[in-house]
């Protein structure tokens, strides 16, 4: 049997086994709406509590989802949370139960919960329709219940599930109950998706075709940013070993700063792809707005759906929002200290990996630098360092004429990485128009045009 055509059938076959342990899951909810209503409406029921209903069995090797229920001990309540948190996205029809409306005053019932989007027209439980079903109205179990879900539950601490920020003064429970889109996909598919950018999560995965050689850096620079790659691999081993957990915070990070061009997204990017984790940039331009609370609310979005992955989540040009705190004469002095605070906060709680990239560290407010394990400089590249890089991108690539001196251009031209490769483009594009070979003169043109753009001439 083809090799491909034996594996495509075994994840067939996998998706097939979960998708028939979701849905006994889901008659096993059903069966519990059915019962709570019967018992809360005091209607004839063969039961006399919801957890007299049978629990469907589990095995490990049965199911992406069933794997997933054992390994993490997954508990009665939380497994109902989160068919519960699925069945919009699966069989919204068995919700429809709770637009049952109440004959007295001619409304929905309050305790049902629930909300209604806007495109969407079936029922979206929130909190409250998840502490009907378990707790119907025993109060001390209803309170009792609250108190697990918010605080105890592996479910909402690991943002698997979330209760949807309300207003203020709103009832904590009246939240949306929803599933993080990543589990979504996981417990749907077998497969974690990775977040899409949107207002929602102003950060978009970022990712480079270059491998770790690639990097010209100084050898001490690279020194430093080998101790970040020597953290992450490392990090999984402090997490368990109880005495030094105990000192030692968890979370690293990493202040990167230096010229524009001089590698440090690069550096960022090549972490991330040589240990395996993803690295998302965040949009400063979304996360920073002029509306009193919003930019916290933003960043909340951001470490909320951050929060337990193992992402590298990466602040280009950071001093637009880590700048120096002001005196406060005015309330948006204020507020913008308070923005400042918050991040910190949020930065030293972060158990992943954050680096800071900026073109000047002295912008940066100093608070900062006592939460940084580590602060790196990317000066601009050395001589050795620009030869490297203009045999990197020219004779590897475009074979110049021979006659071109590459260490006379290196040794006369203070330019970084970055305008280099602009400079590789310029060539490109020369010779792309007029068919003819790159020459020495036509190098010059576009160090030239790098220069126009810092206000220098040759």
């Amino acid at each position: 049997m083809d090799e491909k055509f034996a594996l495509r059938k075994m994840e067939v076959n996998e998706l097939k086994n979960n998708s028939l342990t979701i849905e006994k899951e889901i008659n096993w909810i059903t069966s519990v709406i059915d019962t709570r209503m019967k018992l809360y409406f005091n209607n004839e029921c063969e039961y006399k509590s919801i957890y007299e209903v049978k629990v469907p069995i589990v095995k490990s090797e049965s199911s992406i989802y069933s794997k997933f229920i054992l390994e993490n001990e997954i508990k009665t309540d939380d497994r109902l949370a989160i068919i519960l948190s699925l069945l919009p996205h699966l069989k919204p029809e068995l919700l429809d139960v709770f637009f049952t409306r109440n004959s007295t005053y001619d409304r929905n019932f309050s305790e049902f919960g629930g909300v209604k989007g806007k495109n969407f027209n079936g029922f979206i439980p929130t909190g409250e329709t998840l502490l009907f079903i378990l707790a119907g109205n025993d109060l001390h179990k209803r309170m009792e219940t609250e108190y697990y879900l918010l605080h105890k539950s592996i479910l909402f601490k690991s943002n698997i599930l979330k209760l949807f920020t309300v207003d203020s003064g709103e009832p904590m429970m009246s939240g949306m109950l929803t599933i993080n889109i990543e589990y979504l996909s996981f417990f749907t598919s077998g497969e974690y998706s990775k977040p899409d950018y949107s207002p929602n999560f102003p950060a978009k995965r970022i990712y480079t075709h270059l491998e770790w050689e690639d990097l010209v850096l100084e050898h001490h620079v690279k020194l430093e940013v080998e101790e970040i790659k020597t953290w992450i691999e490392w990090n999984k081993e402090v997490k368990e070993n109880d005495p030094v957990k105990k000192i030692i915070k968890p979370g690293y990070r990493s202040l990167l700063y230096g010229p524009p061009g001089t590698g440090k997204t690069l550096t960022v990017s090549l972490l991330g792809k040589s240990t395996g984790k993803d690295v998302y940039k965040i949009d400063l331009s979304m996360i920073v707005s002029k509306y009193i609370g919003e930019t916290e609310k933003n960043l909340a979005s951001v470490f909320d759906m951050a929060e337990n992955k193992n992402w590298i989540l990466f602040f280009d040009e950071a001093d637009a929002l880590f700048g120096k705190r002001t005196a406060t004469s005015s309330s948006n002095d204020k507020y913008a200290n308070q923005e400042i605070a918050y991040l910190l906060q949020r930065i030293e709680d972060f158990p992943g990996l954050i680096i800071l990239a900026t073109n000047l560290k002295i912008n940066l407010d100093e608070a900062f630098a006592r939460r940084f394990q580590s602060m790196i400089h990317f000066p601009m590249p050395g001589v050795a360092e620009r030869i490297q890089l203009w045999q990197n991108a020219f004779v590897e690539h475009i074979k110049p004429n021979s006659d071109i001196d590459i260490k006379k251009i290196s040794e006369k031209y203070v330019i970084s990485g970055g305008a280099i490769i602009n400079v590789l483009m310029h060539c490109l594009l020369y010779k792309k128009n007029t068919g003819k070979a790159i020459t020495e003169q036509t190098i010059l043109e576009g160090i030239k045009k790098e220069l126009r753009k810092e206000g220098k001439t040759i």
